[in-house]
């Protein structure tokens, strides 16, 4: 492999590392290995609320290694999924913290949202609002960053 492809690889796990590490003291958890975990199953969960062509344009602003979590066992065919309320959304997330429990999801996804807002451009975040319930899109406020 050249020298440029693992400059590459390198990039990425910087960039992913550096993600994982501000969420997780935007959380104030000081668990950066319970940091990736949400932000693993909030991707992967908004990955499948979303129609196919959104969660192909959401996953192209992510970085490399992100995106691989992204696209972890998914399954286009079955996208978006049915139900898509706030509360199936919550559930997905908890089964994740089953042995570790989250004690408030919705303030967790919440911050989860906001700190996605600072990552992706604005106009993607927009039509990833517009994409989802109203139950889900009234959580996702944009941070002053991408406003």
């Amino acid at each position: 492999m050249s020298a440029v492809g693992l400059e590459s690889i390198e990039h990425t796990v910087h960039v992913t590392h550096t993600w994982i590490n501000e969420l997780d003291e935007l959380l104030g958890w000081s668990n950066k290995s319970r940091s990736y975990r949400l932000l693993r199953s909030v991707l992967q969960a908004l990955r499948d609320w979303l129609p196919v062509n959104e969660a192909a344009d959401f996953a192209a602003q992510l970085p490399n290694l992100l995106r691989g979590v992204y696209y972890e066992q998914w399954r286009p065919a079955t996208t978006p999924v049915k139900p898509r309320s706030k509360s199936d959304f919550f559930g997905r997330i908890d089964h994740a913290f089953v042995g570790d429990p989250i004690l408030h999801t919705e303030d967790a996804v919440r911050i989860t949202f906001r700190f996605l807002s600072t990552k992706i451009a604005a106009g993607e975040i927009t039509d990833i609002k517009h994409a989802l319930p109203a139950d889900l899109r009234a959580l996702w406020t944009l941070s002053s960053a991408a406003a």
